[in-house]
């Protein structure tokens, strides 16, 4: 996998970030969540070579991901829809065979964070988060405030740790580790 190229502000790599909103009830253009998720990572750096939108068909979702995650400029895979208990919710189900890898304390997290700011309506809703070949994936609901909750929460912060972790070509310092280091 090629890396993107450094920031020239920075000198820090730019992650590549493919986004998929799976819905049969809005298109690219209509979709808050998708929009949301890439307003997001643009404001905090993050590319977005690849965006797209499928219908909640399990092949059709199936495919898009392991397109992107095949992809050079793709370091991070995000989706966006379909993980709810409705019937034709088969974001996860397309997914999880991609995955070689669960991060399986992604959904509880979540979970935890998404009844503290949304209450018990969050019983419906379902995450997955894995690695697909050296890319994380993580399906996320469809919905505005809850992709703003999981990428500022959870995935954001610890992007560039996990993408290094799953691609044995990167390297990351976790400024953290560093800090432990020097104490001993």
């Amino acid at each position: 996998m090629e890396t993107t190229e450094p920031d020239d502000e920075s000198g820090e790599e730019l992650l590549g970030v493919g986004v998929v909103t799976i819905a049969t009830n809005r298109s690219l253009s209509t979709d808050a969540a998708g929009e949301t998720i890439e307003l997001i990572l643009e404001e905090n750096g993050y590319e977005v070579p690849m965006r797209e939108h499928v219908g909640a068909d399990h092949d059709k979702v199936q495919s898009v991901v392991s397109r992107m995650v095949d992809r050079d400029d793709v370091e991070l895979v995000l989706t966006s829809g379909a993980t709810s208990i409705e019937p034709d919710d088969v974001t996860l189900e397309a997914v999880r065979p991609l995955l070689g890898k669960e991060l399986s304390t992604f959904n509880d997290l979540f979970s935890t964070l998404a009844y503290d700011a949304f209450g018990s309506h969050v019983i419906a809703a379902r995450t997955l988060a894995g690695v697909s070949g050296d890319v994380p994936v993580f399906c996320l609901p469809g919905n505005r405030g809850a992709v703003r909750l999981a990428l500022e929460k959870l995935i954001l912060p610890e992007a560039t740790h996990l993408v290094a972790l799953a691609n044995e070509e990167r390297t990351v310092t976790d400024p953290g580790i560093e800090k432990e280091l020097e104490e001993e």
